[in-house]
């Protein structure tokens, strides 16, 4: 296994885990303090893992065709593990939440289509503003989950939760237009004429 797809099974591995801190730490309450210490690692390796294993892979040309499917999985699988973890604390809104998981496993099917017929769909700016969004938002959630711990009710509460309500809601205008434009992509491949000839 190359180094990309250790990097990108690191992730895979690491999503329940995070998981699980965030249920018993965060949910449960068994040692919220170091429970969020932990969860903060380990969103940042897997942040770092995200960007590292496609340089790599790129760089040192080991890109594969296990990576170019277990990677946007991964991605999947960890962002969206976390995001229904903020929700299930009142930290994300249940309509940003369920606009995401729409766009994503959308996205997962047409690739499925296309890793058929060996196309990949450039990403555009939508794609790459989705990501920083999604990147953005699980930082100041993360942010407003310790300083929730740590402060409770501190000065700038309101105004922390109405920003993070926006990036959520900018997340998921994002994860639309880019589903928009990967679906207009789509459309004009032939892996699209046949699927719907079939």
């Amino acid at each position: 296994m190359t180094l990309p797809n250790k990097l990108t099974l690191g992730r895979l591995v690491l999503t329940p885990v995070y998981f699980l801190v965030f249920f018993f730490s965060i949910n449960r309450g068994y040692y919220p303090i170091l429970g969020i210490s932990v969860l903060w690692i380990i969103f940042i390796i897997m942040e770092v893992t995200d960007v590292l294993d496609g340089h790599i892979a790129r760089k040192h040309n080991l890109v594969s065709d296990v990576g170019k499917l277990m990677d946007p999985f991964a991605d999947v699988i960890a962002r969206v593990t976390y995001f229904i973890c903020f929700y299930s604390i009142g930290v994300m809104p249940l309509w940003t939440l369920i606009v995401i998981i729409w766009r994503e496993y959308c996205i997962m099917f047409i690739r499925a289509l296309i890793a058929k017929e060996g196309t990949a769909l450039a990403a555009s700016i939508w794609g790459k503003s989705k990501a920083v969004t999604y990147f953005i938002s699980g930082v100041l959630a993360h942010v407003v989950v310790t300083l929730n711990l740590a402060l409770g009710n501190y000065t700038y509460k309101g105004v922390v939760d109405k920003a993070l309500y926006v990036l959520f809601a900018l997340s998921a205008i994002s994860a639309l237009f880019s589903f928009g434009d990967y679906l207009k992509k789509y459309s004009k491949t032939e892996t699209h004429k046949k699927f719907m000839s079939e």
